[in-house]
């Protein structure tokens, strides 16, 4: 996807629910942190300076954007054009925090990805997530009718994933992640924020 219309699309969340959130999960994160998914770098500004970044996006132009925003952020970031899959390349135990924001609904295997994440976290190191998620009754059933076009027109993202299911069978507790519901009409309006931390 373009970068600038990602951002378009997604810029009254921001203002209203989204821009709050990251700064609340990502503003008091320091230490060796990987984001996962880096988009068009909204997060760059939320990290403090006491974190050290390293930054994937596998899509070029998104990650042409992202680079734009560099300027922008108060902590050391280095972005990377690559995907989940480069989690395979960092030594284990090397990372305090993994960052997933809005990405785990495009991996295409979000258990394995996860898995990954656990390998190269430090002891007592932890995962900080902001994510749309599956949501109930109705709004379930609308997800799931819609993921097939939903998903070739929003770059495969799969809007009825059951990620604190996914989390949990990945070994990861998730009693410290909150739900949040966006307002409005829209289909994707459930929200799993916070931390999750390795069971193992």
């Amino acid at each position: 996807m373009n970068g600038w219309i990602y951002d378009a699309l997604l810029a009254l969340a921001e203002r209203k629910i989204l821009g709050r959130l990251r700064s609340r999960l990502l503003e008091p994160l320091e230490g060796t942190i990987v984001e996962v998914g880096a988009g068009t770098g909204v997060d760059f500004r939320y990290f403090a300076r006491r974190a050290n970044v390293i930054a994937f996006e596998p899509d070029p132009a998104m990650a042409s954007r992202a680079s734009e925003k560099l300027r922008l952020a108060r902590a050391s970031i280095e972005l990377r054009v690559a995907s989940d899959e480069a989690l395979a390349t960092l030594p284990p135990q090397s990372i305090d925090v993994v960052v997933f924001p809005l990405v785990l609904c495009t991996v295409s295997d979000p258990t394995h990805t996860l898995r990954r994440a656990k390998r190269i976290l430090r002891p007592g190191g932890r995962i900080a997530i902001l994510e749309h998620v599956r949501g109930a009754g109705v709004r379930a059933r609308v997800q799931d009718a819609i993921a097939p076009v939903w998903g070739a027109l929003a770059g495969g993202c799969h809007p009825n994933r059951d990620t604190r299911d996914l989390l949990e069978r990945a070994g990861f507790d998730t009693c410290e992640l909150a739900s949040q519901h966006l307002p409005g009409p829209s289909p994707i309006a459930d929200l799993l924020w916070g931390y999750a931390r390795s069971r193992s």
